[in-house]
């Protein structure tokens, strides 16, 4: 029997609970009739696209976990193909801890979150560094950053799922709320100089 994608998430024990709290059945079914996607489409490619914060998690080999934010311009989690996301390591506070843990162990995930549309999406994979690759490394700096890259980071994707809304906190960046906030300016604006014509003051006065 082939194994489902899901299967990366859901490991015996994982069944195990599921089946004796109630919601086994319920997964099998889906594994049936529409797993979990492995590849990127372009809904997932346009999510992607559009954030600039994610959240990474890697383990050591026995297990103990960190998890890591990783933030930039939008877009600087790159789609390479439709089964590898990559984006650039600059140099941080050098305790290396992700870096450790992929040496010894290459199983990752990536927590992308989308505050204001409360949306969120599940990816389980593989990741490794490459530092001998300077025409990727360059295709993933920002080059509104002073400072280059040291190496890339390469995630291949095993399975990835979306969830739902629920207890999402709705939260805007500082651009979003600037693309709120400036109509309501230029309105804001636009009334005071009627206002000023209406009482026969000179403009700006």
């Amino acid at each position: 029997m082939t194994a489902a994608v899901s299967d990366v998430a859901f490991t015996p024990a994982v069944k195990a609970e599921q089946a004796r709290r109630g919601s086994r059945d319920g997964y099998a079914r889906m594994a049936e009739k529409g797993d979990w996607s492995n590849a990127v489409d372009d809904r997932l490619s346009a999510f992607i696209a559009e954030r600039d914060s994610f959240y990474f998690g890697t383990a050591s080999a026995d297990g103990q976990p960190y998890i890591q934010h990783r933030g930039g311009r939008a877009g600087f989690l790159q789609v390479i193909d439709r089964s590898t996301l990559a984006f650039a390591d600059y140099a941080g506070n050098q305790q290396y801890l992700t870096i450790g843990n992929l040496s010894e162990n290459p199983k990752a995930f990536i927590f992308l979150m989308d505050y204001a549309g409360r949306r969120r999406i599940k990816i389980w994979g593989r990741a490794r560094l490459v530092e001998d690759d300077p025409d990727l490394v360059a295709r993933l700096a920002d080059d509104d950053l002073d400072a280059a890259p040291d190496r890339a980071i390469v995630f291949e994707i095993e399975a990835w799922d979306r969830n739902c809304p629920q207890f999402i906190t709705p939260r805007l960046s500082g651009t979003e709320i600037a693309g709120i906030v400036a109509p309501l300016e230029s309105r804001i604006a636009e009334l005071e100089t009627e206002i000023a014509a209406l009482r026969g003051e000179p403009e700006g006065g």
